[in-house]
């Protein structure tokens, strides 16, 4: 047996054994990773879960209806249910996380579809893709659920400018989109209006856009602009044009004063008056005022409060109040009319600081100053009261009833002309007009039978023409026949001269009565 060494024990041979991971095993833990990845990316793109009730539910759709803002989208309808109440819809819809930062309380949201107005068309863009929800960005705590609008808001997201508020008594036809107008340029809107806390008035909050607002300023007026202003007063009629959509929607317009400058430029909310119409907002108010009150004896139909009171056909205040009174006492019906003058439209000479205005109006009366009622316009029947001295008027007061002084009065001119012709009726009427046409008729009568006699003596004269004619030819004839120089020819030769000039004298009596007929009544006018 042979002794043979292995130069390799097998005793002193360690085994390594190490375990790997095929590569099989990486595609799905890649994929896992892929997939928690996207999911965890999903879970951070994903905002809040929001609701919105709407009236409707009309257009809408489920993963189909879009949320969008300055039109990017921001979520997605993800359900559409009933709300309790069985009256409205309930809209779940999935927001962006870009989206958490503006669900604030006074957040809006509405449904964009196409709309025809006054203003123009706008949502064109959902005829195809279909109604979207738009939203508004508000302020405010955080909040997850809304209640949706039932009409797009008039403030788009991106506009700039400022709100104002104006107050007026008349809404007519002012709401929410009535459009502002500056010289013509539309240039902001109405946004609401509600009632004030007192009640008396309706105020209107309006936005003016930029850079249109820096002309609102301190003095600025704004009037309702109804397209086509008509007025009739004791100047006539007026008539002012506005914009096309003011005539078909009415509006509300304002202007500046030139006396404002840039500084006077109002700031957020400045309240305002709004007057009814561009007469009354441009009118300017005084001060410093005077009120008196005026009793005039005939009609005041026509006049009317606000008619004009002028000063020798310069206006100088206005009618504020018209009564009716009456005495029991005596019975009697007076019309008081309540005046306010406005003494600083009269440009003052020699200013005296030591006299009142009080007190030159009473030196005025004193010098014969009095109120007369006239007609303004004959086309509209509007008065008007006119102040001119009288200085032969006396100064007649009445039983005066009124905390304002008495300011004296006289007949107006068409008073006075109904007066005299009332006399003159009054004299016609007192004349025996049934025995003078008894006279009248009888001397027609006598008239008529001269006229018939001088008719028939031309008629006799003519005839007597014609006959002497005939005579004095039947003489020429004989006259030819007898021996000239003889007796007998002589005097009938004679005898037809004294013919025709009786004749000549018959044809001019003839004509002159044929020329003046009235000389058989009258006589002969002297030459």
């Amino acid at each position: 047996m042979n002794d043979f060494t292995d130069p390799y024990d097998a005793s002193e041979i360690t085994i390594n054994k190490k375990t790997e991971l095929p590569l099989v095993w990486l595609l799905p833990l890649i994929a896992l990773l892929v997939s928690g990845w996207l999911i965890a990316k999903s879970i951070n793109e994903k905002g809040p879960v929001i609701t919105i009730s709407f009236p409707t539910a009309e257009g809408l759709e489920v993963d189909k209806t879009k949320i969008k803002y300055l039109n990017v989208e921001v979520g997605k309808v993800t359900a559409i249910s009933i709300n309790d109440d069985l009256k409205t819809i309930l809209i779940t819809a999935q927001m962006n996380s870009t989206a958490d930062g503006y669900l604030n309380q006074n957040t809006s949201f509405w449904v964009v579809r196409p709309q025809v107005g006054l203003g123009g068309i706008s949502g064109l863009g959902t005829l195809l893709s279909g109604p979207y929800i738009e939203i508004k960005p508000g302020d405010g705590p955080s909040q997850h659920h809304f209640t949706g609008l039932t009409t797009p808001p008039l403030l788009k997201n991106n506009a700039e400018g400022t709100h104002f508020i104006l107050e007026t008594n008349n809404l007519g036809s002012m709401k929410p989109g009535t459009p502002i107008n500056f010289h013509g340029i539309i240039v902001g809107e109405v946004l609401s209006h509600k009632l004030s806390d007192e009640a008396n008035a309706i105020r209107l909050t309006i936005f003016i856009n930029k850079p249109y607002d820096q002309f609102v300023r301190k003095n600025t007026r704004f009037w309702i602009d109804s397209g086509v202003d008509l007025s009739a007063g004791a100047d006539g009629f007026k008539v002012r044009t506005g914009p096309l959509i003011s005539l078909l929607s009415g509006g509300i317009a304002f202007r500046a004063s030139a006396e404002d400058t840039i500084e006077n430029i109002q700031p957020e909310n400045s309240v305002f008056p709004l007057y009814d119409t561009y007469d009354l907002s441009t009118r300017i108010v005084y001060q410093n005022t005077l009120k008196y009150v005026m009793y005039f004896n005939g009609s005041v139909r026509g006049l009317t409060v606000g008619a004009p009171v002028q000063l020798r056909g310069i206006p100088i205040g206005k009618v504020t109040d018209i009564n009716l009174e009456l005495d029991k006492k005596t019975a009697e019906i007076h019309v008081p009319v309540t005046v306010e003058l406005e003494p600083e439209r009269i440009k003052e000479i020699n200013n005296q600081t030591n006299i009142s205005d009080k007190d030159i109006m009473a030196q005025l009366i004193n010098k014969g100053l009095r109120a007369q009622l006239q007609t303004g316009s004959l086309l509209t029947g509007q008065l008007l009261v006119d102040l001119d001295f009288h200085p032969k008027s006396k100064i007649v007061l009445s039983d005066n009833k009124s905390v304002y002084p008495e300011f004296p009065t006289t007949a107006s001119s068409l008073d006075q002309f109904t007066h005299s012709a009332n006399i003159i009726m009054d004299k016609v009427a007192k004349l025996p007009l049934e025995d003078l046409t008894i006279e009248a008729n009888k001397t027609l009568q006598s008239l008529q039978g001269t006229s018939k006699a001088a008719t028939g003596m031309l008629v006799t004269a003519q005839g007597t023409l014609d006959t002497a004619d005939k005579t004095m030819n039947s003489a020429h004839q004989v006259l030819n026949a007898l021996e000239p120089g003889s007796t007998t020819h002589y005097e009938l030769e004679r005898l037809l001269q004294e013919l025709t000039q009786a004749a000549s004298s018959v044809k001019q009596l003839t004509d002159y009565l044929e020329q003046n007929p009235n000389s058989l009544i009258r006589g002969k006018k002297e030459q």
